[in-house]
């Protein structure tokens, strides 16, 4: 059965939802997958997928990591955002260049700050979650994919597997990212944390 979604409207000059719309045609395509496929797939309705696909719609991060798991890719290369400049050997992405995914629904905030992704085998990213603001339960990522993360400011709950951690200010946390894990931050404050994102050959 396919799950039902919400999402808003993007906002006025806001064109990550027709960038992420863009690339997820473009894959679909490339995969040779029809709407109907790619929703039984990633349990996302076709009007949905239609919908993100012509940009119309901005989708929450768990219908944004669903599409993305279907469709054997990276959340970061559906999300895209300007070619790094390089330098040397140095490669550099400015801040105001960052690629930022913006939860329509909670306000979380994923922003992509490996200048090279995918250079290593790993990315690492960057999320802000408001006051009471929870991801929901994500999607297993495939076998050998592993997350590494610290908090920079506030408290964090991460559920794995069925597991609840609470992390504060420094503290940081591995695990194996193999299973449906979600982050959530119960307090008043807002809470920030860096993810390194990696995956084994």
């Amino acid at each position: 059965m396919v799950e039902q979604e919400d999402a808003t409207e993007p906002q006025h000059g806001d064109d990550l939802a027709g960038a992420f719309g863009g690339n997820v045609r473009r894959r679909r395509e490339e995969a040779g997958l029809t709407l109907e496929q790619l929703s039984t797939q990633s349990s996302v309705s076709r009007a949905m997928l239609s919908k993100v696909e012509r940009g119309e719609k901005s989708p929450t991060i768990g219908v944004a990591s669903r599409i993305a798991h279907a469709l054997d890719t990276s959340l970061s290369e559906l999300i895209g955002g300007p070619a790094a400049t390089a330098s040397g050997v140095a490669v550099v992405m400015r801040k105001d260049d960052r690629p930022v995914f913006r939860d329509p629904e909670t306000g979380f905030e994923r922003h992509m700050v490996s200048a090279a992704p995918g250079v290593g085998g790993g990315e690492m990213v960057v999320h802000y979650l408001p006051a009471q603001v929870s991801t929901g339960l994500l999607p297993a990522y495939p076998p050998g994919t592993e997350k590494q993360l610290v908090v920079l400011e506030g408290t964090l709950t991460v559920a794995i597997g069925g597991i609840s951690e609470t992390l504060n200010t420094g503290d940081s946390l591995f695990f194996q990212a193999d299973a449906d894990h979600g982050f959530a931050n119960r307090t008043n404050a807002p809470c920030e944390y860096i993810m390194v994102i990696s995956r084994r050959p």
